[in-house]
Protein backbone atom coordinates (compact mmCIF):
# COMPACT_ATOMS: atom_id res chain seq x y z
CA UNK A 1 0.00 0.00 0.00
CA UNK A 2 1.17 3.54 -1.19
CA UNK A 3 1.87 5.69 2.10
CA UNK A 4 1.13 8.88 0.13
CA UNK A 5 3.27 11.91 0.45
CA UNK A 6 2.17 13.21 3.75
CA UNK A 7 3.27 14.80 5.95
CA UNK A 8 4.77 17.01 3.96
CA UNK A 9 7.19 19.93 4.98
CA UNK A 10 7.39 23.33 2.93
CA UNK A 11 10.34 25.66 2.74
CA UNK A 12 10.59 28.86 1.49
CA UNK A 13 14.13 29.89 1.20
CA UNK A 14 15.35 32.83 1.84
CA UNK A 15 19.00 34.45 2.44
CA UNK A 16 18.68 35.23 6.19
CA UNK A 17 15.75 33.18 6.95
CA UNK A 18 14.06 30.02 5.98
CA UNK A 19 10.39 29.64 6.43
CA UNK A 20 8.81 26.12 7.43
CA UNK A 21 5.56 24.72 7.22
CA UNK A 22 3.76 21.13 7.42
CA UNK A 23 0.83 19.29 6.35
CA UNK A 24 -1.02 17.27 8.69
CA UNK A 25 -0.13 13.65 8.10
CA UNK A 26 -3.83 13.42 5.87
CA UNK A 27 -2.71 16.13 3.65
CA UNK A 28 -5.85 18.43 4.45
CA UNK A 29 -3.92 21.41 6.15
CA UNK A 30 -1.10 22.89 5.74
CA UNK A 31 0.64 25.30 8.85
CA UNK A 32 3.51 27.27 10.39
CA UNK A 33 5.73 25.53 11.62
CA UNK A 34 9.01 28.12 12.64
CA UNK A 35 10.96 30.38 11.06
CA UNK A 36 14.97 29.32 10.78
CA UNK A 37 18.03 31.71 11.30
CA UNK A 38 20.14 31.03 8.85
CA UNK A 39 23.40 33.04 10.49
CA UNK A 40 22.38 31.16 14.28
CA UNK A 41 21.50 27.54 12.68
CA UNK A 42 22.44 25.40 9.91
CA UNK A 43 19.13 24.95 8.12
CA UNK A 44 20.09 21.36 6.10
CA UNK A 45 20.64 20.17 9.81
CA UNK A 46 17.35 22.10 11.37
CA UNK A 47 15.16 20.79 8.82
CA UNK A 48 16.63 17.02 9.26
CA UNK A 49 15.97 17.13 12.65
CA UNK A 50 12.07 18.52 11.96
CA UNK A 51 11.61 15.57 9.27
CA UNK A 52 12.62 13.16 11.81
CA UNK A 53 10.39 14.73 14.15
CA UNK A 54 7.75 15.00 12.37
CA UNK A 55 7.88 12.15 10.17
CA UNK A 56 7.66 13.79 7.23
CA UNK A 57 7.68 11.82 3.61
CA UNK A 58 8.37 14.79 1.42
CA UNK A 59 9.90 17.93 0.75
CA UNK A 60 8.32 20.80 -1.02
CA UNK A 61 10.58 23.63 -1.48
CA UNK A 62 9.20 27.14 -3.24
CA UNK A 63 11.26 28.18 -6.41
CA UNK A 64 11.86 31.68 -7.08
CA UNK A 65 10.24 31.98 -10.76
CA UNK A 66 9.91 35.05 -12.62
CA UNK A 67 7.20 36.89 -14.15
CA UNK A 68 8.20 36.05 -17.62
CA UNK A 69 8.91 32.10 -16.84
CA UNK A 70 12.62 32.14 -16.76
CA UNK A 71 14.91 31.59 -13.83
CA UNK A 72 17.30 33.96 -12.27
CA UNK A 73 19.97 33.97 -9.49
CA UNK A 74 17.65 33.38 -6.71
CA UNK A 75 16.29 30.34 -8.43
CA UNK A 76 19.82 29.29 -8.85
CA UNK A 77 20.45 29.34 -4.95
CA UNK A 78 17.43 27.37 -4.23
CA UNK A 79 17.99 24.35 -6.30
CA UNK A 80 21.51 24.90 -4.65
CA UNK A 81 19.89 24.51 -1.28
CA UNK A 82 17.48 21.90 -2.51
CA UNK A 83 20.78 19.84 -4.05
CA UNK A 84 22.51 20.30 -0.71
CA UNK A 85 18.55 19.33 1.34
CA UNK A 86 18.60 15.86 -0.95
CA UNK A 87 21.85 14.93 -0.47
CA UNK A 88 21.41 15.05 3.39
CA UNK A 89 17.74 13.52 3.36
CA UNK A 90 18.13 11.14 -0.35
CA UNK A 91 15.60 8.92 0.81
CA UNK A 92 12.40 11.59 0.78
CA UNK A 93 11.07 12.90 -2.17
CA UNK A 94 11.87 16.96 -2.68
CA UNK A 95 9.81 18.85 -5.10
CA UNK A 96 10.26 22.32 -6.42
CA UNK A 97 6.94 24.36 -6.74
CA UNK A 98 6.76 27.84 -8.09
CA UNK A 99 6.91 30.22 -5.02
CA UNK A 100 5.68 32.91 -7.05
CA UNK A 101 3.90 35.78 -5.22
CA UNK A 102 3.48 33.57 -2.12
CA UNK A 103 4.96 36.42 0.11
CA UNK A 104 2.43 39.02 -1.50
CA UNK A 105 -0.41 36.14 -0.98
CA UNK A 106 1.23 35.26 2.24
CA UNK A 107 1.31 38.73 3.34
CA UNK A 108 -2.52 39.84 2.04
CA UNK A 109 -3.65 37.28 4.79
CA UNK A 110 -1.64 38.23 7.34
CA UNK A 111 -2.97 41.90 7.06
CA UNK A 112 -6.35 40.67 6.51
CA UNK A 113 -5.87 39.15 10.08
CA UNK A 114 -5.10 42.48 11.46
CA UNK A 115 -0.84 41.39 11.37
CA UNK A 116 0.46 45.00 10.12
CA UNK A 117 3.60 44.47 8.43
CA UNK A 118 6.12 45.37 10.95
CA UNK A 119 4.50 42.35 13.15
CA UNK A 120 4.29 40.19 10.04
CA UNK A 121 8.46 40.12 10.16
CA UNK A 122 8.06 36.64 12.27
CA UNK A 123 5.62 34.87 10.62
CA UNK A 124 5.72 35.66 6.63
CA UNK A 125 8.36 33.64 6.07
CA UNK A 126 6.13 30.47 7.66
CA UNK A 127 3.14 31.82 6.06
CA UNK A 128 4.67 31.97 2.47
CA UNK A 129 5.88 28.53 3.25
CA UNK A 130 2.69 27.48 4.27
CA UNK A 131 1.55 28.96 0.69
CA UNK A 132 4.11 27.29 -0.99
CA UNK A 133 2.27 23.70 0.63
CA UNK A 134 -0.72 24.52 -0.68
CA UNK A 135 0.23 25.57 -3.77
CA UNK A 136 1.70 22.17 -3.50
CA UNK A 137 -1.35 20.38 -2.16
CA UNK A 138 -4.08 21.54 -4.98
CA UNK A 139 -1.35 20.59 -7.73
CA UNK A 140 -1.25 16.79 -6.56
Amino acid sequence: MDEGPHPALGIDHGEARIGIAATDPLGILAHPVETIDVRATDPIDRIAQLVTQRGIRTLVVGLPIRSDGTEGTAAEKVRAFATKLSARLPELPLELVDEAYTTLAASAKLREAGRKAKQQKGVIDQAAAVEILEAWMNGI
